[in-house]
């Protein structure tokens, strides 16, 4: 660990025993420099397991909320064997990282030599469209192969959620027939997919999305072998707090079982933010302050893109001992670089008395935090921690510690 210090540039860590980093509160106390990405594999492994045992199905990490080699080995150490990939980039990623993976290509708009590499190179079978040309050019790329999974994405509505994804890809019910027909008359096995949006905060939101998947297969009247009920699994942040996910589980477990479908036809989710989101978070300085705003050394194009551009609020913490008693006020900050464009609105509530140099923890940026950081204006750090403490918020966490304590009381 003392080289891994030394590689993160934090001054003086030399000070900083081997063992002695297993919290936030001891990096800030190492006053590094640059913004300190903390990751928590303990967390991540939590996840996939709660998955992987509770799901009523196959549950696939979807690459793209956090691309990290290491998390992708976590979630295969506990269980989460299949992976949504969206690019060839991420293919290659997933099947350099897990050779043994199951790779599912599951964007609807592909280029036809990244199918053919997919196919020939990597083994990849399941694929998703939403059009007769995507189907068409799926076939060109595979040579008419005749063991593929071909999943149609139908559109629904993402009402539900904090973000939606019902304008991109999907095709429209009334448009669903003859696609559904044609990708039968080509697959080896039929599967129907959607997603309803990203931190979908009530469970009714899958239950209304299978109703259309139901109005699809009878429409169509095609047997179908898959569905896929996609992403949008919540986490916890301020103001966004799910019910528990064991009750969307129950939900789709239930629409499922009505469905129309093939008496063996699998269930499949594919989880991204409810997986990673717990395992990451960034300690950030404070460089100056000027009343209720508060310059950080973090920001918009680092890993707080979603907190500049869609108004997310994470999770913060002053990181100071002994611990302020000051009551919270609310913040907005602004990130290092020169662009107006790198500000986070907030509001983020931390104790009234923060100033310059003090360092503040930011939770749950497992999911695309990491992802999109860039080095733009010459800012960006990728220095990295693994700790041991608790992610600042955790959907697992008192599951995990009910679970033990009945094994106890057996």
């Amino acid at each position: 660990m003392h080289q891994d210090h030394c590689a993160l540039g934090l001054a003086p860590l030399s000070t900083v025993a081997r063992n002695s980093v297993s919290s936030a509160l001891d990096i800030a106390q190492a006053k590094p420099v640059q913004p300190v990405t903390l990751v928590r594999p303990h967390a991540a492994a939590r996840a996939a397991r709660f998955f992987v045992e509770k799901f009523p199905g196959r549950s696939m990490y979807a690459v793209k909320a956090n691309p990290s080699p290491e998390l992708i080995q976590i979630l295969w150490d506990n269980g989460i064997t299949h992976f949504d990939v969206a690019s060839i980039a991420e293919v290659r990623l997933v099947a350099r990282t897990l050779p043994d993976a199951t790779l599912c290509f599951m964007h609807p708009v592909k280029a036809e030599e990244a199918i053919a590499e997919a196919y020939f190179t990597h083994g990849v079978r399941v694929f998703s469209l939403d059009s007769l040309e995507e189907l068409e050019k799926i076939m060109r790329a595979t040579r008419n192969a005749s063991d593929l999974t071909l999943c149609v994405r139908l559109r629904v509505s993402s009402e539900h959620s904090k973000l939606s994804l019902a304008s991109k890809f999907g095709v429209p019910a009334q448009d669903a027939k003859p696609l559904l027909f044609a990708a039968r008359q080509a697959a080896d096995a039929l599967g129907i997919c959607f997603h309803v949006g990203s931190q979908a905060m009530t469970p009714e939101a899958y239950a209304e999305a299978m109703e259309r998947v139901r109005a699809a297969i009878v429409d169509a009247a095609v047997t179908v072998d898959v569905i896929d009920v996609g992403g949008g699994f919540p986490s916890s942040y301020p103001d966004m707090a799910p019910p528990p996910l064991e009750r969307y589980f129950e939900t789709i477990h239930r629409a499922f079982e009505s469905l129309p479908i093939s008496y063996s036809a699998e269930l499949w989710a594919e989880p991204g933010r409810a997986l990673c989101a717990e395992y990451s978070s960034v300690v950030v300085r404070v460089e100056k302050r000027r009343g209720n705003e508060l310059y950080i050394n973090d920001g918009a194009y680092g890993a707080l893109f979603d907190a500049a551009h869609i108004g997310w609020r994470f999770p913060v913490t002053l990181l100071r001992e002994p611990q302020s008693t000051v009551r919270d006020h609310p913040f907005s900050f602004y990130g290092p670089t020169c662009d107006d464009l790198d500000h986070m609105a907030g509001p983020f509530l931390l104790p009234a008395d923060i100033t310059a140099g003090d360092y503040i923890e930011i939770g749950m940026l497992g999911a695309y935090g990491s992802a999109m950081r860039t080095a733009f204006n010459g800012f960006g750090s990728d220095e990295t921690v693994i700790v041991e403490d608790e992610p600042m918020v955790s959907l697992y966490a008192e599951v995990e510690r009910e679970a033990a304590s009945n094994v106890v009381k057996l």
